[in-house]
């Protein structure tokens, strides 16, 4: 089981080894996974953020030209100007580069440098090992259970794609197993005799078929790539029951991220019922971009203040101004009512996890300056906690 509802977001950047963000594309989920990384690392841990999002926003949040699939440790002085963080907190990132992964697996397996040679070397695998479906979040998978097993780090923050992507993440795992598993893959890992033998005339079929389509050569490389894994499949079958352990492991916390919008919304309570269906839960949820209440005058009462006021007698200019100013306020009570509405449909569904509201801010967030900013509201105080 997960780490269950948190009492605020410096719980789960203290207690957990693993937070995974999660959420649709531009409710600022990059930027909470690098805010709550750099808060990991002020409190003294060895803190390194992970983005698997294509879009490459990380480096840009970071004030950074640019991220490999190696974790960069970054300067101290960048993301703790004032020195008041813990003096053995440390921050690293990384994008991840879906190839490189995939090439620096296959040479982990190889019994021989030859046989990782030959896969390599493959024409089969040089053509999928970058845009294969479903290869983003294997190699994602595979990079956390490297961080976790080599990388030394106390707080792991993975950065997922949009939500629906990043369930793919989640079962990744499970979809290699079924593969492992599946009766063509283990007839292409046979030797060429034994296949001619087991696989019957229907398969041998399908082979000749495809072959008019695509060509024997092609029909070849496969096969070559799937051979030259021989010996090599329980290793990815043992890393992938290990990835699936450990993501439902009580070191891993699920922080959901959402804006105000309907869509985000709907995507965010979607995730969270997945979620609750697979047996984890989310630990916390950020919501950004939203409006402020200005008070909690209700918007109905502030249009009958309006109405008060222009039927009163007295200076007119000065009531047309208070009665715009009012009109104003009750047209902003409206928004974030309505905003908060929205949200408690997915803070129902998630439980007791702590909430925590980031407003839009006056500038974009591509430094450590406007990412302290948005961390003064992730890690506010919650009220009546304590």
């Amino acid at each position: 089981m997960t780490l269950g509802p948190a009492a605020s977001f410096g719980e789960v950047v203290d207690r957990a080894h693993i937070v995974i963000c999660c959420g649709t594309g531009g409710v600022g989920k990059t930027t909470t996974a690098a805010v709550l990384a750099i808060e990991g690392a002020r409190r003294g841990r060895n803190a390194v953020v992970v983005t698997i999002d294509p879009a490459k926003r990380l480096a840009q949040a970071l004030g950074l030209e640019a991220l490999s699939d190696t974790a960069h440790e970054i300067d101290r002085e960048r993301w703790d100007p004032a020195g008041d963080g813990a003096p053995d907190g440390r921050l690293s990132a990384l994008m991840l580069d879906p190839k490189t992964t995939f090439d620096s697996l296959v040479n982990r397996y190889a019994a021989t440098p030859e046989q990782g040679e030959r896969i390599l070397d493959n024409r089969f695998y040089r053509n999928v090992s970058g845009a294969l479906g479903g290869t983003q979040e294997y190699m994602a998978m595979e990079k956390l259970h490297e961080l976790h097993e080599d990388g030394g780090y106390d707080l792991i923050v993975i950065d997922t794609p949009p939500t629906r992507h990043a369930l793919d993440f989640l079962d990744a795992p499970a979809r290699l197993l079924r593969l492992l598993d599946n009766r063509i893959f283990r007839l292409l890992m046979m030797p060429t005799r034994s296949i001619v033998r087991v696989a019957g005339v229907a398969v041998q079929a399908f082979f000749r078929t495809i072959s008019r389509v695509v060509g024997t050569e092609v029909i070849d490389d496969v096969v070559a790539f799937f051979r030259a894994f021989e010996g090599m499949e329980t290793g990815f079958r043992d890393r992938a029951a290990a990835v699936q352990r450990l993501i439902a492991g009580p070191s891993t916390a699920f922080v959901l991220v959402t804006s105000p919008r309907r869509e985000a919304v709907e995507e965010a309570a979607y995730f969270a019922a997945r979620l609750q269906e697979t047996g984890l839960s989310v630990a916390a949820l950020a919501v950004n971009r939203i409006h402020p209440s200005f008070g909690a005058a209700l918007p109905e009462g502030l249009r009958e203040r309006v109405a008060t006021l222009a039927a009163a007698p007295g200076d007119p200019a000065a009531a047309a101004r208070l009665e715009a100013a009012y009109a104003n306020l009750a047209d902003f009570r409206t928004v974030a009512v309505h905003e908060r509405a929205e949200i408690e449909r997915v803070r129902t569904g998630i439980g007791s996890a702590v909430t925590a509201f980031v407003p839009y801010l006056e500038h974009d967030v591509h430094d450590f300056a406007a990412l302290r900013q948005v961390g003064g509201h992730l890690f506010a105080p919650v009220p009546g906690a304590g």
